[in-house]
């Protein structure tokens, strides 16, 4: 009898680990300006789509200021920096690869310190940020950031990511059932999972991104004509207003940890607009 459980359970492994196999290899696309294969169960189509109608909306339900001089320094910064992002791309032979984006920049009402983008290209930009980043270059250094997130098509991965672990938690689920496991027992394991696969999994993928946000963010910016030195002095003033964090349990990288990535890049930032823009 209890061979027999095992061997349902294995059949089961088997199965579920076949089928996330066979969808890794064949849901999968290549990051032009990294060579990263990253995951995409989900088209550009389908996803801009939902997209542009979840910005409609919010955009809708908030206030969306225009006509200032500072609404006006987002858009402009904004499409300073999509520029660098289109002529990036032409560089390595992919001048179209940006054709479906359908790019915005709205400065929202609101005091929260923040910034965010949606895929293919809608960024919102909070009035509360203003207050820290003080000028232009460093405006540049949040609007670099949230463009790179749309480029490098996170929101993709982690919606990606999400199914992943969906997956991972139904294999558990089958598998515990399979041997017989009691209602209580699938439930802490399944928390286990949950929480495991939240700390080892989602929150260092999600660091991933804001980490590679920042470093092709800070390109862009010096591209698009920006001095890449202020990023530093930023996010010196965004540390001060968190008083730190724990990486570990985070989202987001520290700020600290920001800061010294952020001095590391800032030559190959100034190279890259060099070689751009020819001088």
């Amino acid at each position: 009898m209890c061979y027999n459980i095992r061997m349902k359970a294995r059949k089961i492994l088997l199965i579920i680990f076949l089928s996330i196999t066979s969808l890794l290899t064949f849901t999968c696309e290549t990051n032009p300006l990294t060579g990263e294969t990253t995951l995409a169960f989900v088209s550009d189509s389908e996803l801009f789509s939902m997209s542009f109608q979840e910005y409609n909306r919010f955009l809708s339900e908030n206030k969306v200021i225009t006509g200032t001089a500072e609404a006006r320094m987002v858009e402009r910064i904004g499409k300073d920096i999509k520029t660098a992002a289109e002529k990036w791309y032409a560089s390595i032979g992919e001048p179209d690869y940006l054709k479906d984006y359908k790019w915005e920049y709205k400065l929202v009402d609101s005091k929260e310190v923040n910034a965010w983008c949606m895929p293919g290209g809608k960024i919102v930009v909070y009035t509360g940020i203003l207050n820290v980043t003080e000028n232009e270059d460093a405006l540049a250094t949040v609007m670099g950031h949230e463009v790179t997130h749309a480029l490098f098509n996170h929101g993709k991965q982690r919606y990606s990511a999400g199914i992943l672990q969906e997956l991972g938690a139904v294999g558990v689920a089958l598998t515990l059932a399979g041997l017989g496991a009691s209602s209580d027992s699938q439930d802490l394991f399944l928390t286990l999972f949950g929480v495991g696969s939240t700390l080892f999994g989602t929150l260092p993928f999600s660091r991933r991104h804001e980490s590679e946000a920042d470093h092709y963010g800070l390109i862009l910016m010096a591209v698009a004509g920006y001095n890449p030195d202020k990023s530093v002095p930023f996010w010196e003033r965004m540390e001060e207003m968190s008083g730190g964090s724990i990486e570990f349990l985070s989202t987001h990288p520290s700020p600290a940890t920001r800061i010294k990535d952020l001095q590391k890049w800032i030559p190959e930032a100034r190279q890259k607009a060099v070689e751009l823009n020819g001088k």
